[in-house]
């Protein structure tokens, strides 16, 4: 039965860290999925707590497997499994029935699951939770003496790379705009990729006797129309998606309506993309060094433009207020929140693939976009 118990602590130990670890390396994804949480609850005016939620969120959980995995203080940690699993169980049982948001976010963007098997999971997880529980203070920790130092050195590496990632880009890229991809091919729906799959319910009536019959696309009697007539159908239902493009749409939009992203995707030369979700937040702690190396790249006959979901009229103030010499091009603010973490940040493409990230507090001198790409 001990056996059984250091099993099931392992699993859940490693199943929260790894839950925590993604969530922790992208600390405003996390915050972003809280807001959806919020808006699709009605719950608004919280929006504030996201991110601080986020943080404590993804610390908690990777404390919690830490501890559990080497064996750091069990009788412990095994109620935090346990409170942690019987809270979120219920929710995620909630989410599956009412489906507020279509991926819960439990493990970041490096493993999305359906809501369904979200709760599946936790079904088993909280099974496994209770048996650690029930044995909490059998479980010792093997290496008794190396375990507990070898815990808080992960625990304390853990708090250093998410400080990076907040300071910088998450240290590990699991979006669809991570460097190296071509948002070309990314947004090509293949020509043998799999169709949605969608169950018609049809309801005919039946002349004779009155009678209206449920029929599906194999039955439906539409071949015969002296016995039966249509009378209504059930709203389409999807049974089984078919292929979804990394990149859904990639927007740049003008101030007349255009979308003329073709333009810069199938630029040879470099094009620096400065994403800011929102002008208004956006940082202006380097603007100065953005507009260097914006003035830089226009000179030498690169791109230099700015993607915002914000107003033009706010984008105008900006660039008066902080002399931006780039033009502004308007995009969703959800794609531009999920190409870059920081507000701003820049994306530099070449022939539409992503060759470097910046967040704003990375963001290269000439010299140094010289050193590294024009050697």
């Amino acid at each position: 039965m001990r056996i059984l118990g250091h099993i099931a602590r392992i699993l859940v130990g490693i199943t929260f860290i790894f839950s925590g670890f993604v969530k922790g390396i992208d600390p405003w994804g996390s915050a972003y999925k809280f807001i959806d949480y919020f808006m699709a609850m009605g719950l608004d005016w919280l929006s504030w707590s996201a991110f601080p939620l986020g943080v404590i969120l993804a610390f908690a959980e990777f404390l919690i497997g830490a501890a559990l995995l080497f064996g750091i203080n069990v009788r412990f940690f095994s109620w935090g499994a346990l409170i942690f699993m019987a809270f979120f169980t219920p929710l995620t049982l909630w989410i599956a029935v009412t489906n507020p948001v279509t991926d819960c976010g439990c493990f970041g963007d490096a493993l999305v699951i359906s809501n369904w098997e979200t709760f599946y999971k936790n079904i088993v997880l909280i099974i496994l939770a209770i048996l650690v529980f029930i044995q909490r203070h059998q479980l010792k920790p093997i290496l008794k003496k190396v375990s507990p130092v070898l815990g808080y050195l992960t625990i304390a590496a853990y708090v250093a790379i998410v400080w990076h990632s907040y300071m910088h880009e998450p240290v590990l890229d699991f979006r669809p705009y991570k460097v190296g991809v071509n948002i070309i091919d990314a947004m090509t729906i293949p020509e043998d990729a799999e169709h949605d799959v969608y169950e018609n319910i049809f309801y005919y009536k039946n002349k004779n006797t009155g009678e209206v019959k449920r029929f599906t696309e194999e039955n439906y009697p539409w071949q015969d129309p002296d016995n039966w007539e249509f009378e209504s159908m059930d709203e389409p239902r999807l049974i089984k998606q078919g292929y979804r493009p990394p990149i859904k749409a990639f927007n740049v939009e003008t101030r007349e309506g255009d979308n003329i992203y073709d333009f810069f995707l199938y630029d040879e030369e470099y094009v620096f993309m400065l994403i800011a979700y929102d002008i208004n937040k956006s940082s202006r702690k380097n603007q100065d060094r953005i507009n260097s190396l914006a003035s830089w790249a226009m000179e030498e006959g690169y791109s230099f433009i700015c993607l915002t979901s914000s107003l033009f009229d706010d984008c105008d103030r900006f660039a008066a207020e902080t002399g931006a010499p780039y033009e502004f091009f308007h995009a969703d603010e959800i794609d531009l929140k999920t190409m870059i973490r920081s507000n701003p940040g820049l994306i530099v493409l070449k022939g539409g693939t992503i060759v470097a990230k910046y967040s704003r507090n990375d963001i290269p001198s000439p010299e140094e976009f010289r050193a590294e790409f024009l050697k």
